[in-house]
């Protein structure tokens, strides 16, 4: 079985390479659905996130606040420390179940869709990464149209994450999305079937 890490930066059609990925037959396990899972009503991290953020990071129904828990950690290293230290171990646990029963069913390729691959050293996991980028501009238009969020706001976001630059240059494959979808589909086909080979 071979493992492949995707990452990129934020809104550098990471989710359309896996998609692709997927349709050609390898297995992504998407690390933000993880997430979404462990604090969806019911969520696996809920008790965790009101120890460490309180009550008022919930609404009365018990379900999680996302958009007040993101103003508190956005822009504050420490509150966002907190919360990548209670999430993150239970999404690596939950990763590598996930991989085990990919294991177990026989999968080729899985692909680990995880943004902050290198950030929580699940590069580790990995034979190789593939690194999604497009040009700044084109990220900014993406989170613009994606987020509703303002240029600045944009920029900002961005610069929260792991430098683009570093991330290629940590990764063994790196593609550029800002193209059309059929020479992109061309190009991840043509690297699938050589991880097949």
């Amino acid at each position: 079985m071979k493992i492949i890490g995707l990452t990129g930066g934020i809104a550098c059609g990471k989710s359309t390479l896996a998609a692709m990925f997927q349709d050609l037959g390898a297995a992504v396990i998407d690390a933000d659905e993880i997430s979404r899972n462990l604090t969806a009503p019911g969520g696996e991290a809920l008790p965790s996130l009101r120890e460490t953020f309180g009550d008022f990071v919930f609404y009365p129904d018990g379900t999680l606040n996302r958009s007040t828990l993101s103003a508190i950690v956005f822009d504050n290293a420490e509150a966002l420390q907190r919360l990548n230290a209670t999430l993150h171990p239970l999404i690596e646990r939950r990763l590598r179940q996930e991989l085990e029963t990919c294991r177990k069913m026989g999968a080729l390729v899985v692909v680990l869709d995880v943004p902050l691959l290198f950030e929580t050293g699940l590069d580790s996991l990995a034979e190789a990464v593939v690194c999604a980028v497009s040009p700044e501009e084109t990220q900014i238009r993406r989170l613009r149209e994606r987020s509703g969020l303002n240029r600045e706001q944009a920029q900002s976001r961005m610069r929260s994450q792991l430098p683009l630059e570093e991330k290629v240059a940590r990764s063994q494959y790196v593609i550029d999305t800002d193209r059309p979808l059929d020479q992109l589909r061309a190009d991840v086909q043509k690297l699938y079937e050589a991880w097949l080979n």
